[in-house]
């Protein structure tokens, strides 16, 4: 398997709050001290996926349906270990805006009065990352990352000199994963990583994403454009440097979202022009289906192995929450 390839950024990027953006905020990252788990605790590799296909095997989950009381349309996308989610939702004008679902209420979040927002992922302590778009910005790859501290305070989180910034995931650490892209989306996107020292390191994949990782950063999982497959959409693992594709079999779309401390990988795949979600754990894909839904997208994993996603029952999309 190749090496992972990555450019290195050799340049910090200041760091300041979101009322300073006039003045060029770029990025900031929460901190804490959260252990970093050593090599040999770490369990095993999930092995070679590429070439495994699809197991309807006989684990169930028991669904939940999540929808933001007056939304129009709600999707999860991220859930840290205490079971708080994050996500997104579209009001009855077209607006969308982040949400905090914890303790069974929601808490909107919005990184101002006028942009549109949506929440990704949310660290272990309550810190959230995710997009923000000004109004005028509504063409074109203007997406900008955002950090939420666990006090509230929004900062900007960007890595110039590219147009879009999109923040995935927050790991324990204050590590930020997720991508920038230019004008054209596909062959412009590159995953990116933020470290807690304010450093970015660049997937040299073309058209990659991060999307989640290890509490330690070791193991990271994304999406790319397979070029030597007709720029197939294909999930990925990379492990300690080491690549591996992550193929459903039949599919013609894998994606890979996030990834626990146990290995286990949620994502999604299309076969026959209907997509679903999956759990990948003991060298097995396993179907994540919402009872009755046209299509189901599974986006977020946490330590106790609950799922978070989102499903459509026609042109109606929920978020939902699984558990086994």
């Amino acid at each position: 398997m190749p090496s992972f390839p990555m450019i290195v950024h050799a340049r910090r990027v200041g760091m300041l709050p979101a009322l300073s953006l006039v003045l060029g905020a770029m990025l900031f990252v929460a901190c804490q001290d959260n252990p970093v788990a050593p090599a040999a605790v770490r369990p095993a590799l999930v092995g070679s996926l590429s070439e495994r296909g699809e197991s309807r095997s006989e684990r169930t989950f028991d669904f939940t349906t999540i929808d933001v009381p007056g939304a129009v349309a709600t999707t999860a996308w991220g859930i840290n270990a205490r079971g708080d989610i994050v996500g997104g939702y579209t009001d009855g004008t077209g607006r969308s805006h982040g949400y905090l679902l914890r303790d069974g209420e929601f808490t909107t979040i919005d990184y101002s009065a006028l942009a549109s927002t949506e929440a990704r992922g949310i660290g272990p302590s309550g810190e959230i990352v995710g997009w923000y778009r000004f109004p005028e910005e509504a063409t074109g790859p203007n997406l900008h990352g955002f950090l939420r501290t666990k006090e509230g305070t929004f900062v900007a989180v960007n890595d110039p000199p590219h147009i879009s910034t999109v923040a995935n995931r927050i790991l324990p650490d204050g590590t930020i994963v997720g991508c920038r892209h230019d004008i054209d989306q596909m062959s412009t996107m590159r995953g990116i990583v933020i470290s807690k020292k304010s450093s970015i390191a660049e997937l040299d994949v073309f058209g990659s994403m991060y999307n989640g990782g290890t509490s330690d950063a070791r193991r990271t999982v994304g999406l790319y454009y397979n070029q030597a497959a007709a720029n197939r959409v294909e999930g990925f693992l990379i492990d300690d440097g080491e690549f591996t594709a992550l193929v459903v079999s039949g599919s013609t779309v894998t994606q890979a979202w996030d990834i626990n401390p146990a290995g286990e990988i949620v994502g999604l795949y299309a076969s026959a022009g209907v997509f679903h979600g999956f759990v990948l754990r003991d060298e097995q894909y396993t179907p994540v289906d919402f009872p009755g839904a046209t299509a189901t997208r599974a986006r977020g994993i946490n330590s106790r192995g609950d799922i978070v996603g989102t499903y459509a029952v026609g042109a109606v999309t929920h978020g939902f929450l699984a558990t086994r």
